[in-house]
């Protein structure tokens, strides 16, 4: 049974929403077009959507006077975006992860679930794969001038490993979280069995304020430069050749990235900026808080004097995140530095699963394999 029909019955019973649902998975997934479906005791149901541009909590309608709500949407094909459903039940507020949806998504802030339209599907390189060979992890501390204190860094040493090697180095912002909520490390492990991407060793530097030392912070800058590089240099095989260096991070870390290689010019020859806030004013105050002061007086100060941070950049953002219209004003700016620039857009939004599925693009543009030397 489907939607249609199930509509045409003038009293669904129990027992046609229970056939209904059994026969069916959801949210129901059609060329351009979305229907939710929630089944249970409420006063009120909501969609709660993370889609910029669009009513963040639009109303859910029950069917007749059964316990099911539904709401019916316009939504390209390709997507991905994260949703929840606002319940209602005696007065008191939930927010709800779907129950009939089996895919969700995870972040420092809890779960969402994932509505994947017509079209989309999970990049096989993604998910975790027993035939890809495993790198490695391994932990050290560094005692940090720049900040007062020891720093926690985790390093991922490709499968096959070799000592008398040289290796290009990828500096991961938020690593700790990449690895929890994209599955970073079989990324790495499943391209680099694939060839399409050069064996490479990465740095994962665990922040401590995060939101302070990503916001264009100097000592963050001193820090990789002048600390966690020389020691990476020290205790690694890399190659010293800075185009063989790459900083990588989204959103504030992507922010960081930026300002690492435009504080230390020359040093680092690879860029990924995944949905980066890069926050500006043309006049008057900006909108979007304090926490964003030292990002757009850096923007800003970018954007009047754009000198090249680095040979080769790969950007990409969202089209249902509020950091579009920033992340697309960087690109022509970018680019007139003389760099490299890739660009990608992806029908989703500001998310660990859309900076997740930029992977393959991202890294191989910036690290390639041996696959695309081949057919290149």
């Amino acid at each position: 049974m489907n939607f249609a029909e199930l509509r045409k019955i003038k009293e669904p019973t129990a027992a046609d929403l229970d056939r209904f649902i059994e026969a069916n998975e959801f949210p129901l997934v059609s060329p351009g077009r979305v229907i939710f479906i929630y089944r249970g005791p409420a006063e009120s149901v909501r969609l709660r959507q993370w889609i910029y541009g669009l009513p963040a909590d639009p109303p859910m309608y029950r069917l007749g006077t059964t316990d099911m709500w539904y709401l019916e949407n316009e939504v390209p094909d390709d997507s991905r975006f994260e949703y929840k459903f606002e319940v209602v039940i005696n007065g008191e507020t939930h927010w709800l992860t779907d129950p009939l949806n089996p895919f969700y998504a995870t972040d420092p802030f809890g779960a969402n679930s994932v509505c994947r339209a017509w079209g989309y599907e999970r990049p096989d390189w993604s998910i975790p794969n027993p035939l890809s060979r495993r790198g490695t992890l391994e932990e050290f501390h560094i005692a940090s001038k720049h900040f007062g204190e020891p720093r926690r860094v985790q390093v991922y040493l490709p499968a096959r490993y070799r000592p008398r090697r040289r290796y290009p180095l990828l500096i991961v912002h938020d690593g700790d979280d990449f690895a929890r909520f994209a599955d970073y490390i079989s990324v790495l492990d499943n391209l680099i069995h694939r060839l399409e991407v050069a064996p490479l060793i990465v740095a994962f530097p665990a922040p401590g304020d995060r939101t302070t030392e990503y916001a264009a912070d100097d000592r963050h800058a001193g820090f990789v430069a002048e600390e966690l590089l020389p020691e990476m240099m020290q205790r690694y095989p890399l190659d010293d050749h800075p185009e063989a260096r790459g900083l990588m991070g989204a959103s504030f870390g992507a922010v960081a990235s930026l300002h690492t290689a435009w504080r230390n010019p020359g040093l680092f020859g690879r860029l990924m900026l995944l949905s980066g806030s890069f926050a500006f004013s043309d006049i008057g105050p900006h909108p979007r808080g304090p926490a964003f002061d030292p990002v757009v007086e850096f923007i800003n100060a970018f954007r009047e004097k754009p000198l090249l941070p680095a040979q080769r950049i790969y950007l990409s953002c969202g089209v249902y995140e509020s950091l579009i219209y920033e992340n697309r004003s960087m690109l022509p700016l970018l680019r007139d530095t003389g760099a490299r620039v890739s660009y990608a857009e992806a029908r989703d939004g500001h998310n660990w699963e859309n900076w997740r599925d930029r992977q393959r693009d991202g890294l191989s543009w910036l690290f390639r394999g041996p696959l695309w030397m081949v057919y290149e």
